[in-house]
């Protein structure tokens, strides 16, 4: 059966194989490691330029509303409309969404045959400017519970130039 020979065999064989197991595991930590300081610390293999200053978000000066819809231009807001046209029309007729004609102005929840969720009366009582500017940055920020999906546009003239293209349009 079994001798002090096989048992010792089965023992030496079983610390050998942990024994080339934590070695290999000691040599692909000191081959691929991206740690290379002390204490834990983490050091990057390689950095991505972005043009940026490592990381802090360059902010633009604020700029009042007034002077942005004074420098809005509706031919280029009707490029940035090319982002709307996928649920919304300009013809007098609902789609995913309400048609955008003659919104600018308009009461909020007011397009006949079009079931709103209730949650844009947040946003205020009527399309204004202003409100349209605040509520295209984040719909769901602006109005939470609000069905629409779009994540909004963040570049403030997009938006102005979008609202100066819906204003054009009339109702």
């Amino acid at each position: 059966m079994l001798d002090t020979m096989t048992i010792t065999k089965a023992v030496g064989g079983v610390c050998g194989a942990l024994l080339i197991f934590l070695l290999g595991n000691w040599v692909g930590t000191s081959l691929y490691s991206m740690g290379g300081g002390h204490g834990g610390e983490q050091v990057a293999s390689y950095v991505i330029d972005t043009g940026g200053d490592g990381g802090a978000a360059e902010e633009e000066a604020p700029m009042d509303f007034a002077t942005l819809m004074a420098s809005a231009d509706a031919a280029k807001g009707e490029k940035v409309f090319g982002k709307c046209r996928a649920c919304h029309k300009i013809d007098g007729s609902n789609a995913t969404g309400p048609h955008l004609d003659g919104v600018v102005g308009r009461a909020i929840d007011a397009v006949d045959g079009f079931g709103y969720s209730g949650a844009l009366l947040q946003v205020g009582d009527t399309w204004t400017p202003e409100n349209l500017f605040h509520f295209l940055e984040n719909p769901k920020g602006a109005a939470p519970g609000t069905i629409m999906s779009f994540a909004g546009l963040k570049k403030p003239a997009d938006r102005v130039n979008l609202i100066a293209y819906l204003d054009s349009l009339g109702g």
